[in-house]
């Protein structure tokens, strides 16, 4: 992969993080390590990232 191309996909990668985590409510962080476990399909990420929120939400006292 070309200098180029990395730059690309480094771009694509921060925008579906910055997407991820407005949408789903997760951190950047978290948006970037579903990422590296499932790859760029948003429907995937969304999915995931949804669950990932509700597990992580504290119980209703």
């Amino acid at each position: 992969m070309g200098e180029e191309e990395k730059a690309d996909r480094d771009r694509m990668i921060d925008f579906r993080a910055q997407f991820l985590a407005k949408e789903a409510g997760i951190t950047e962080a978290q948006a970037r390590e579903l990422i590296d476990l499932i790859g760029t399909d948003r429907a995937s990420l969304l999915r995931e990232a949804r669950l990932l929120k509700a597990r992580l939400k504290p119980p209703d006292a």
